[in-house]
């Protein structure tokens, strides 16, 4: 089993900016207009919730990518506690992964914010590329351990699950570990909940890098986030293996 690496948690004087961070990403979604993204061919999308998030906290990114031409769904798992939520070992969420497949026909993308992209990669891994097309997660910790965030102990409180659990481990060791189907991993420097560095696996084979800058409380409705999230979808952002694509301010 591979170790994840020891990563601190952000700072506490990011961590105490996330929240008036987080006001202005709104404010700034707010004045935002619209610009040239690319248009969907209708692929199947499925967004995952954070820690504790439901299904309300995607409703923004769903209007979004369906005005595009998605075909978008949101998990329906109601508030994301983790293995309380999916399961010990996701078989909630891999059931509902494989019936919207099944109805839509086609593989699916996961798009998995936080703690949703950690269960959006676990779902990767264990249905494959028949099941599932691609995987996009943003300010996701997959690639270190949990004390490389500020919200270990509250995932503990709400999950049931030790952090030093065996079982834990080596489902962090899977997750980790690099896709068998395009991916890609969007981050922030300034994340005040989790270490960015932690967002992604320095050398994973295939996996598309992308830094931006904000919060993390709401950077799923950072506008530039969005139009990100709408460029990898429409084949606009260069793949490249670990090499960072600065999205601005």
């Amino acid at each position: 089993m591979t170790t994840a690496p020891a990563l601190p948690p952000p700072s506490r004087l990011l961590w105490a900016a996330e929240l008036p961070r987080a006001v202005w990403t709104l404010a700034e979604l707010a004045a935002s207009k619209p610009g040239a993204e690319p248009r969907g061919d209708g692929r199947p999308l499925l967004l995952l919730p954070g820690l504790i998030n439901a299904d309300r906290s995607m409703l923004i990114m769903a209007r979004y990518l369906r005005r595009l031409g998605y075909r978008v769904e949101t998990w329906g798992l109601g508030r994301n506690f983790g293995t309380r939520t999916v399961g010990m070992d996701g078989e909630r969420l891999l059931a509902r992964v494989e019936d919207y497949a099944a109805r839509a026909g086609a593989p699916v993308t996961l798009i998995g914010v936080s703690l949703g992209g950690i269960m959006a990669r676990l779902a990767a891994h264990r249905l494959g590329a028949g099941v599932v097309r691609e995987v996009i997660t943003i300010a996701s910790p997959y690639a270190a351990g949990p004390r490389a965030t500020n919200v270990w102990r509250t995932y503990q409180l709400v999950s049931g699950e030790r952090i030093d659990d065996p079982v834990l481990l080596a489902r962090q060791a899977e997750i980790a570990a690099p896709l068998p189907m395009p991916a890609t991993a969007i981050w922030s420097p300034s994340d005040g909940l989790v270490n960015g560095r932690a967002c992604y696996a320095e050398g994973e084979p295939g996996l598309r890098v992308i830094e931006i800058k904000g919060s993390h409380i709401g950077v799923h409705f950072r506008a530039k986030v969005l139009r990100t999230v709408a460029g990898v979808l429409g084949g606009v952002t260069a793949r490249s293996a670990c090499r960072f694509t600065p999205i601005g301010s």
